[in-house]
């Protein structure tokens, strides 16, 4: 298996041999931009990584791969018309860039466009995919649908967030390792196993970047510290706090997820301090680690060589150790 930058820069070859200069150039060029502009590559990496695991060579699963990315970047571009986002990844958003109806329809050619690199597979292999790659981009939509309610809702559940995390964030983690396992046609206690795998970490993922949001170094965050606080989101950390509050600290919590202030530092600071005077921040990091060591609970059922569960286990901590 090869270190994680060398999948990155084999996975960026592939997306590049795959660009051809495609006409009308307003439904194709959005494609393009949003495609370039970055990010870590964790779910194709996923991918690869996945089907070396299970001993077949990353290149069989680049195609698959690809349509993980180009799924994962359509949703970008739709959320990103959702929630009026200027900037993503530092550069303006397709809509912005574009327009909005731009932004539609170039979204809706990614997801037909994801879809058509399952056809390089077998029909056997290609069907599997297919299916998983259906009951996953659903589950993001519903995903998405949840994130959505629950902005106007006070009565949100931990379990209810949960659920929405992990549709929207975390299956995809899952289906991207598991898409590795189809197309290396490991046995289906594998696949299985590695899904989970995947949905764990991605749980523990999205809490920790729900975490960093408001606790992490903006220097090695790369996003606006506080910004689920001043967007009033109501968020794992958020949730816990109603939990554990005092009536007093349940109202002031209450009143500054209700205001949108021209200076929101003072803001920012006091549901900092409240977070951690009620205990939410602990509870928060002592989620992320039930979820990250369920995930790793799992390695040790996989079918596969001890050097291979070390690799796993290796991701699942360098991605859980993010600065904070």
């Amino acid at each position: 298996m090869l270190p994680i930058n060398e999948y990155q820069e084999r996975f960026l070859a592939y997306l590049q041999s795959q660009k051809k200069d495609k006409k009308p150039k307003n439904l194709y060029e959005p494609i393009d931009y949003i495609l370039q502009l970055g990010g870590k590559r964790m779910r194709p990496v996923l991918t690869l990584m996945s089907a070396e695991v299970f001993d077949v060579d990353y290149k069989k699963a680049l195609p698959a791969a690809l349509a993980v990315e180009v799924f994962h970047n359509f949703s970008l571009v739709h959320d990103d018309i959702m929630d009026d986002a200027p900037l993503r990844r530092g550069k303006i958003t397709v809509h912005e860039k574009w327009n909005i109806n731009t932004g539609i329809l170039s979204g809706d050619a990614m997801l037909i466009l994801a879809y058509q690199n399952f056809e390089k597979y077998q029909p056997k292999i290609f069907g599997k995919l297919a299916k998983l790659f259906s009951k996953t981009a659903l589950e993001v939509c519903e995903g998405q649908q949840y994130d959505v309610d629950f902005e106007t809702r006070d009565d949100v559940t931990i379990p209810e967030y949960l659920k929405m995390i992990e549709y929207k964030t975390a299956v995809l983690v899952a289906a991207a390792m598991k898409m590795g396992a189809i197309v290396a046609e490991t046995s289906k206690e594998n696949a299985k196993l590695i899904y989970n795998f995947g949905l764990n970490l991605g749980l523990a993922f999205q809490l920790q970047d729900d975490y960093l949001d408001a606790f992490g170094d903006p220097e090695t965050f790369g996003k606006q510290v506080g910004g689920d606080i001043i967007e009033n989101k109501k968020t794992y950390l958020y949730l816990k706090a109603i939990e554990f509050s005092s009536e007093e600290q349940r109202e002031r919590l209450m009143h500054f997820f209700s205001i949108q202030p021209d200076d929101n530092l003072d803001k920012i600071n006091s549901v900092k301090e409240i977070f951690n005077a009620t205990g939410a921040s602990e509870a928060t990091q002592k989620a992320i680690l039930d979820f990250t060591l369920k995930a790793f609970k799992t390695l040790k059922k996989m079918n596969i060589s001890k050097d291979k569960k070390a690799i796993l286990k290796a991701f699942g901590e360098n991605l859980m150790s993010r600065n904070v």
